[in-house]
């Protein structure tokens, strides 16, 4: 598996190999919500009620993003999301 953002990610994901996403979970707790971005992907912010949303706004985005950055290929992508404000880790 392959980091997005390292040299040579696209062409790694051209090749198939599996690429990964690092997001960052946060939790508003004003707003009682969950929010994510990425590192790796300029415009990679969503937001949710609940970890099982934010997690299926966060696949749906990097597949989206990935597309675009690929130039149309499919990529296969892992997301491992990290939530930065607490001390739990979701793989």
């Amino acid at each position: 598996m392959y980091r997005v953002g390292l040299p040579g990610w696209k062409v790694a994901a051209r090749f198939g190999i599996p690429v990964k996403v690092r997001v960052n979970v946060h939790f508003d707790a004003d707003s009682k919500t969950y929010w994510a971005e990425s590192p790796d992907f300029d415009g990679l912010v969503v937001c949710g009620e609940t970890l099982d949303e934010l997690r299926s706004e966060v696949i749906s985005a990097s597949h989206v993003l990935l597309e675009l950055a690929m130039n149309g290929r499919r990529a296969r992508a892992q997301t491992e999301m990290r939530i930065k404000d607490n001390d739990i880790c979701l793989a």
